[in-house]
């Protein structure tokens, strides 16, 4: 697909998902809040993205994420659920 066969117009959404956040036709963030259950207990917890501490779980004390530097790392076996805008 060079450049004459793309619509400059109406990109698709896939070659909108691959640019920086600031050069897509309609800036948005790549950051979002999310629920994560805890394995043991199954308390929900809200969890930042790109959360730049260790997340425990408020009842049990079980991590729940890790930083890495970027996006947060989820435990094995926690299952999470991006939340609605």
């Amino acid at each position: 697909m060079g450049f004459k066969d793309s619509n400059l117009l109406y990109p698709s959404e896939a070659a909108e998902k691959r640019k920086h956040k600031l050069k897509r036709l309609v800036q948005g963030p790549n950051s979002f809040f999310m629920d994560v259950k805890c394995p043991s207990c199954y308390a929900i917890t809200i969890v930042f993205s790109h959360a730049a501490r260790v997340v425990t779980c408020a009842s049990c004390n079980t991590v729940l994420a890790q930083p890495t530097g970027g996006k947060a790392r989820i435990t094995e076996g926690c299952s999470f659920r991006r939340k609605a805008e």
